[in-house]
């Protein structure tokens, strides 16, 4: 920084210098010219400073009206309220009045330029006054600089509404956004610099001035969002500066905070208030989704901040749609929300449910958009999406059933909510109803079965099936649907039927009526080829799970008899052992044993239960 005596924005008098004023405070006690007395005392905010009439009334239209009404009263005492800047800024301007040197700078020019205003020291009454030199000073220094205004407009936080009112807030917000913009077409150039560099350098080699941006007031930070939308910011650089601004502004952001029901329900303090507003207003200003990638910790680290602080219903259900979008994304450890709600459930499993109801709904949308056969059903990416959220659902659910306080019906409810061509297997599912199941043993056999109507047998592992034969929790009727469909895949495996006569019925009954719209016609052909590819998705399953049995008996006969002739008459006796219809004790339990033991010599054992 240049000094005062050679700044070109150093204030100064182009007049003869006038005798030095007498600051009538702590700070300031002695008077250089000492034989010119003061005429006039004038006090700012409780403190006084003795003065003289001629240098003051020369530049300041206030002034000069106010020593024009005291000439009637003789008195020479004048009170000065709500200065802008208060006694600090007024000792400036009484500097500038007498030709005194100071510098201008970023710290003190939208003080000063507030304050001239409010002295009424324009051109009217002097050349070159305080509020021309601040003028100039604002459009040749800080709006040519993205540093300087957004310095600049800190300050202006702190100052009177006049600053608005002046121009400097605008002029102020225009220059970042117009900043920024030239230092993103900057950024092509900074991107090949950094390209044999680190992703973390290269990021803060090109948006620096996001830190910067993070010292503003939430209004104004608003206004300079808005600003660089208008002005062709990219939407991803926008993304980094929201989210530098909430972890800066945000308590516990994007982390797992520490929640407490009775504090949710006592009286909120100011800073709860004011997280409040920050987080409604930074959700508001998120770019739309299409054009940005919003990493979706962070989103749900705003859902649970809007939860606790109990945000608008409009701000956290525009932060689930956002989820929504990208729902396949999302880790198990993100929905575990914990519930605020006092003798429900220990996780927010209202606010899941919602979520995949967007989900779902993006995806029917996306189907509905599409045109070509081929863009439909298992082999779509919309489908590809369906089934990942199915593996991470039946995960959270399998989370949230050791939970006692979970109620049978929102259980269900999240049963119930995805679709069946969301799961290939059903294994993630029986895992969950058995972890419930044994969590809650007070359930009735009809709620049993209520729950148990949802796993459809035919698609459970061989594994899976296992385990379900010899669950006790399980309903009786469950056990027989799984022994049954069993025994009817070993038959098929056994007569080489691969599930073509079930495939040709599918296919018989697509065959659209000619009774049906053609709209119709399509929405049935479309849903009859993703139920075909899924069973084509079930039979690769089955078959490899056959050909992996099939090698385990195969090297269990050579291993007992040295040789592989037997293979055939070995798998016929185990048809007939686990025969659902031949006794009561039947052959299924010590198949499903050894099953099991063969099983634990390829590390293929997996729980089902918390048992």
């Amino acid at each position: 920084m240049v000094s005062s005596s050679d700044s070109p924005f150093s204030s100064s008098s182009s007049t003869s210098r006038s005798p030095a004023p007498k600051f009538c405070n702590n700070s300031f006690t002695t008077r250089i010219f000492s034989d010119v007395a003061g005429d006039i005392t004038i006090v700012v905010d409780g403190e006084s400073f003795l003065l003289h009439k001629f240098p003051l009334v020369s530049r300041s239209g206030k002034i000069r009206k106010m020593v024009a009404d005291a000439k009637d009263s003789n008195s020479s005492k004048l009170e000065l309220h709500n200065i802008p800047g208060g006694p600090q800024t007024f000792e400036l301007a009484v500097k500038f009045c007498y030709g005194m040197n100071f510098e201008i700078t970023t710290t003190n020019v939208a003080s000063l330029r507030c304050a001239a205003e409010y002295l009424e020291m324009t051109e009217d009454y002097r050349d070159e006054n305080l509020v021309a030199r601040t003028e100039v000073y604002l459009n040749e220094v800080v709006v040519q600089s993205l540093e300087k205004s957004v310095e600049v407009l800190s300050i202006c936080e702190m100052l009177p509404p006049v600053a608005e009112e002046v121009g400097i807030v605008n002029r102020c917000v225009e220059a970042v956004a117009v900043n920024a913009c030239k230092e993103q077409l900057v950024s092509g150039l900074s991107r090949l610099d950094c390209n044999g560099e680190s992703a973390e350098l290269k990021s803060g080699c090109l948006e620096w001035w996001i830190e910067d941006l993070s010292a503003l007031g939430i209004d104004y930070y608003q206004r300079v969002v808005c600003a660089m939308g208008r002005a062709g910011i990219r939407p991803d650089s926008i993304t980094a500066s929201l989210m530098h601004y909430a972890q800066a502004s945000l308590k516990g952001i994007g982390k797992f905070q520490i929640w407490n029901p009775a504090r949710m329900k006592s009286n909120r303090t100011m800073a709860e208030n004011d997280q409040r507003t920050i987080l409604e207003t930074l959700v508001s200003l998120l770019p739309n989704e299409k054009s940005s990638s919003i990493p979706q910790n962070f989103l749900f680290g705003m859902l649970r901040m809007g939860i606790m602080v109990d945000a608008s219903i409009a701000c956290k259900l525009e932060l689930e749609r956002r989820i929504a979008f990208r729902l396949e994304m999302v880790s198990l450890d993100d929905l575990l929300i914990p519930s605020i709600q006092t003798g429900d459930s220990l996780f927010d499993v209202d606010t899941v449910h919602r979520i995949l109801i967007n989900f779902l709904q993006r995806i029917e949308d996306e189907d509905n958009d599409n045109c070509g056969y081929e863009s439909e059903g298992l082999g779509s990416p919309g489908h590809g999406s369906l089934l990942k959220v199915g593996r991470l659902i039946d995960a959270y659910l399998a989370e949230i059933a050791p939970d006692p306080y979970l109620s049978l019906q929102k259980f269900i409810a999240m049963l119930e909510i995805l679709p069946d061509y969301s799961r290939v297997i059903d294994d993630g599912l029986y895992r969950a109803i058995d972890i419930y199941l044994k969590a809650h043993p007070m359930l009735t056999e009809h709620e049993c079965k209520k729950l148990c109507k949802f796993i459809d047998c035919q698609k459970l592992s061989q594994e899976a099936s296992n385990h379900a034969a010899q669950n006790d929790r399980l309903p009786v009727q469950m056990a027989v649907r799984v022994l049954y469909f069993e025994q009817l895949r070993l038959q098929n495996a056994l007569s080489g039927s691969s599930g073509d006569g079930f495939l040709s019925q599918r296919m018989s009954s697509g065959v659209p009526s000619a009774a049906m719209s053609p709209r119709d016609n399509y929405a049935s052909l479309r849903r009859e080829n993703r139920e075909l590819k899924l069973e084509i998705s079930r039979m690769r399953v089955r078959l490899s799970e056959l050909e992996k049995e099939q090698m385990f008996m195969k090297q269990g006969m050579i291993d007992k008899s040295g040789n592989g002739k037997t293979f055939l008459t070995s798998i016929s006796k185990g048809i007939g052992r686990i025969g659902i219809f031949n006794g009561p004790t039947g052959g299924k339990r010590q198949k499903s044993s050894r099953k099991s033991r063969g099983d634990g010599k390829t590390g293929r054992s997996r729980r089902y239960s918390v048992s």
